[in-house]
């Protein structure tokens, strides 16, 4: 099977090929610099040359808080366009199934918690984040209205956070994890007695490791070929709070962690129900945070920090 990977060079991507290839494919896997799927013509070149029969759309424009709150409208037009044409070129080219990746961040701001995959539209999400996460769930319409009008074969996920080895750990564009590690270990390097970090410390947090999603993702591309929506995490979540002690021990990180209440909190919590995965799907995240965090912050000492050291 011909299979077509967009952002296949990203975090989640990167993980995502490496299992396919595991398995015995051989995954297009474009680079932007050759096609910028916010443009029409590019994306058509893309299909035109990787003839895919399964799509796997994880390309994104993504980042934290401070990242959304600086580009809300590159994040709500990249991620639309992005989408919108995978979709299209996906029905003209006849492609058997499309796995598309959502977010978290499309569900409302008090939804419910654990959130449900049924309270998806009950409310607006969170305000810093809106724009991406709109975006994200507009495809979601897209795949159901392919779906319905072409009998397209279009399935679509909802990770929560998701972290481990490969991650983005620049601090303007960063999500908590990376942030927090880079910030702890920094900050022994440089001998610093304290670390500033955004908010309260007061909102939870669900996450995912990054092998487990990928695991999900070729799950769903291989057993589920539902319309509806599937959360994808552990159904465990944690206090920012809680998060930054516990990367504080594993780094070693003895300083004061110091909460700059003039930032933003965010989305006051997430958990996700992720009963639907496993009943639909067979998928069960299976690495525990602390094992996660431990491999993520030894690849980041290994592969990042090791030039500041030098």
């Amino acid at each position: 099977m011909r299979v077509l990977v967009t952002g296949g060079g990203g975090f989640l991507g990167a993980h995502v090929v490496e299992r396919l290839r595991a398995n015995g494919a051989d995954p297009f896997v474009p680079h932007r610099r050759d096609y910028d799927l916010t443009v029409a013509a590019d994306a058509e070149r893309l299909f035109a040359d990787a003839r895919p029969e399964l799509v796997l759309h994880l390309a994104a424009e993504v980042g934290g808080i401070g990242a959304n709150r600086a580009n809300p409208g590159r994040y709500w037009y990249a991620n639309l366009m992005m989408g919108a044409h995978v979709l299209e070129q996906s029905r003209l080219h006849g492609v058997g199934k499309v796995v598309v990746l959502g977010t978290i961040c499309a569900y409302p701001k008090f939804a419910p918690v654990p959130f449900r995959e049924k309270d998806l539209w009950n409310g607006y999400p969170e305000e810093t984040n809106a724009p991406y996460g709109l975006a994200k769930k507009t495809l979601l319409v897209g795949a159901q209205g392919y779906r319905e009008q072409y009998g397209m074969n279009v399935v679509f996920l909802l990770p929560v956070n998701l972290y481990g080895p490969h991650d983005n750990f620049d601090l303007e564009t960063s999500h908590v994890i990376p942030a927090l590690i880079r910030k702890m270990v920094e900050a022994q390097e440089r001998r610093e007695r304290e670390i500033v970090l955004w908010g309260d410390g007061s909102p939870t947090r669900e996450f995912l490791y990054v092998d487990d999603c990928a695991e999900a993702i070729v799950l769903a591309a291989e057993r589920y070929d539902g319309r509806d929506p599937v959360n994808l995490g552990t159904g465990l979540e944690i206090s920012i709070r809680d998060l930054a002690e516990l990367i504080a021990k594993l780094t070693g990180f003895e300083g004061e962690i110091v909460w700059d209440t003039s930032q933003p909190n965010g989305q006051p919590r997430r958990r996700l129900d992720v009963s639907l995965a496993e009943e639909l799907f067979g998928f069960r995240a299976h690495t525990t945070l602390r094992d996660g965090l431990e491999r993520t912050i030894a690849w980041y000492r290994s592969t990042l920090a090791a030039p500041a050291r030098a």
